[in-house]
């Protein structure tokens, strides 16, 4: 397994990392993308150990919490062998402090997400959304006080704007609070928007990317084809409203490629899919969800070799989209590509 740096901060986190949204499987989001119980939770932990995949992440809301429960158990008595990230922020109640990042809810959710991993530190905790209600200055005091306690190791956002995380590192900057070092991004070859304002903004302040549905929510497996229904089992008939739309010409014909390569290299396509992301600028770890252990070993097949630099180059044509103003300068006017370049 490679390691690489969780952005501009010390830890060395797996180029893979494991996603525990399919454990507990309950509501109608993630009963959908599994519904993992303890004891194959704490097989799937020792598979991926065994593969050098020591970083698991999860979320308060998965699951209404079963997810942190089950994974909690699953690495009971092995904690200084893992890396545990979970997310909070997202509504998980009713009440008028159940959601946001305020003082009050942060303090009071990471206390919960403790208990329900049975640890008494988190290794990474990402702000879930932007909250727009709370002061920015209050947010980041209180993740200062949660690291300086020793409850957080490090910090990260996930479906922030750019502005929002420029926004929060220029003040972190002002205060001398802890950075987030992490970006947590939905990004694949059906969904590359991460690119235009947010890869040029990790670049530019050691934000690392850590990448969430990298087959484009189950639409990159291969067996999604051009004039054929979705396949009986695959989660898309229940999820994929859920995700942001995706035009099915272009998927296809990413999907064709794919396909090619998969035949020249002797790979599977989800394989090659996250292979193509391991290349790109910025990423620190692909996390790999899974349902069962031939799905958790088929992904994880997707490190230990390379796509050459024409078949990298054959993705990215398929799957290349032209940006929205002011980020298509970069791409279509010589002048700006000069003094802006593209990320490489």
């Amino acid at each position: 397994m490679e390691y690489r740096r969780l952005g501009s901060s010390g830890l060395k986190v797996p180029a893979l990392s494991f996603g525990a949204g399919t454990f507990g499987g309950k509501g109608p989001l993630f009963s959908a993308w599994g519904t993992t119980a303890e004891a194959e939770a704490r097989r799937l932990v020792d598979i991926c150990l065994e593969a050098g995949v020591n970083l698991f992440d999860t979320a308060d809301v998965y699951s209404e919490g079963a997810s942190e429960e089950i994974l909690g158990a699953a690495i009971k008595g092995r904690r200084d062998e893992v890396l545990l990230s979970t997310k909070i922020s997202l509504p998980v109640g009713d009440g008028p402090n159940d959601a946001g990042s305020s003082r009050a809810r942060l303090i009071k959710g990471v206390d919960a997400a403790l208990k329900r991993l049975g640890t008494d530190y988190i290794d990474l905790m990402q702000l879930h959304a932007f909250d727009a209600d709370t002061p920015i200055e209050e947010v980041l005091s209180t993740l200062d006080m949660l690291v300086r306690s020793g409850k957080l190791r490090y910090v990260g956002v996930s479906n922030f704007s750019g502005w929002q995380l420029m926004k929060s590192l220029a003040i972190a900057d002002r205060h001398g609070y802890p950075r987030y070092v992490a970006n947590q991004v939905y990004y694949s070859l059906v969904g590359r928007d991460y690119e235009w304002e947010l890869m040029p903004l990790g670049l530019d302040q050691g934000v690392g990317a850590l990448v969430w549905s990298p087959l484009g929510w189950g639409r990159l497996t291969g067996r999604i084809r051009r004039g054929e229904p979705w396949p009986d089992g695959s989660r898309l008939h229940d999820t994929a409203a859920f995700g942001p739309p995706v035009d099915d010409e272009k998927l296809y014909g990413i999907v064709e490629v794919l396909l090619q390569i998969a035949e020249e290299t002797g790979r599977t396509v989800p394989q090659v899919a996250i292979n193509w992301l391991l290349r790109r600028p910025t990423v620190s770890s692909v996390i790999i969800g899974a349902r069962n252990e031939e799905q958790l070993r088929q992904n994880l097949g997707a490190v230990g070799w390379s796509l050459s630099a024409e078949q990298i180059d054959r993705l990215d044509a398929a799957s290349a989209t032209t940006a929205p103003y002011p980020h298509f300068p970069y791409y279509r006017q010589e002048g700006f590509a000069r003094i802006n370049p593209p990320p490489v």
